[in-house]
């Protein structure tokens, strides 16, 4: 989710406000709480340290902050980092010596070498909390280089087999959205080595994102007024962006958790009790079109898995 969109979301939940709905139809991607206080210290930059052994050390977006999913947790305030986001849930799991999570919803990958300002202030880089002790690094960017909430305001329609943001993004021969996609894994491809050269002993692991849109292109008409065209267009590009960021973990040395495959059938149009990713209008503590507390966790397992395979 963009900076412009996220900081709108938090100023309506903060105020009471109507729905968001064309703010963040499809601000998909973008986009720490759980302190877990058993024998558990915590410093004002988000460092907690237990009887364990290693540091991990989780960078990311929205999808592994976690906004409004439990209590609010770091700095700064604006990051909105929850307690229940998937690097809290799997340090619990893995009792780190030292557990550092650095992500901030609206980041983008220029956010892991550079400072990214929010409404409460300044996120340093976040590829600073990385050092020669780290030994497990997760990795959830990218949903927001390509752009997604930009186009949110042309993608709501009232027919519903339109497709007026594909129409725009693919004008003139080019598909903008694969041209995104392409440049932030060229970005991406190159901190994993800079994260490679300051941690050189760390697992690393890439996080793809989770399904969002269902199979079928008539979505969850017309909780989501979006067209079946543009369903398909943006379920297509989500897609890609899952296969590309596997492919730059791959070639870049690091591990790929596969989010898409384990929530399958568990996206936002599904039973209330299934889903991980939450519609416009959540129907349990999240951000809009946002991973929910349960979501979270399953990203959580499927990093665990991972890591116990590797």
């Amino acid at each position: 989710m963009t900076m412009v969109a996220y900081n709108e979301w938090v100023t309506q939940r903060r105020t009471g406000g109507g729905c968001l709905f064309l703010v963040i139809v499809l601000s998909v991607l973008g986009i720490a709480y759980h302190l877990w206080e058993r024998g558990t210290s915590v410093t004002p930059a988000g460092v907690t340290t237990s009887a364990g052994t290693g540091r991990y050390v989780a960078l990311g977006d929205s999808y592994t902050a976690s906004p409004g999913t439990g209590r609010p947790v770091g700095t700064p305030a604006g990051c909105d980092r929850s307690d229940n986001n998937y690097p809290n849930l799997l340090a619990a799991k893995l009792r780190p010596a030292e557990f550092v999570d650095v992500s901030c919803g609206g980041a983008t990958t220029e956010h892991l070498t550079g400072e990214q300002k929010t409404r409460d202030g300044t996120n340093a880089p976040q590829i600073d909390a990385i050092d020669g002790d780290t030994t497990l690094v997760t990795v959830g960017i990218g949903g927001n280089d390509v752009g997604f909430a930009g186009f949110a305001n042309q993608c709501a329609t009232q027919h519903q087999t339109a497709s007026p943001c594909k129409t725009q993004l693919t004008a003139g021969g080019r598909d903008q959205l694969v041209e995104r996609i392409t440049a932030a894994a060229d970005r991406l491809g190159g901190i994993l080595d800079q994260i490679r050269a300051k941690a050189p002993e760390a697992r690393i692991v890439v996080v793809g994102y989770p399904t969002v849109l269902p199979d079928d292109d008539n979505g969850c008409w017309p909780v989501l007024p979006v067209g079946s065209g543009d369903v398909a267009y943006f379920r297509g590009s989500l897609a890609r962006l899952n296969t590309v960021l596997k492919e730059t973990a791959k070639s870049h040395e690091a591990g790929f958790a596969d989010m898409s495959t384990a929530s399958k059938g568990r996206d936002m149009c599904s039973a209330a009790n299934r889903r991980w990713v939450e519609g416009p209008s959540p129907a349990v503590p999240a951000a809009p079109l946002h991973p929910n507390a349960r979501g979270e966790a399953g990203m959580a397992e499927v990093i665990e898995k991972l890591l116990k395979v590797a």
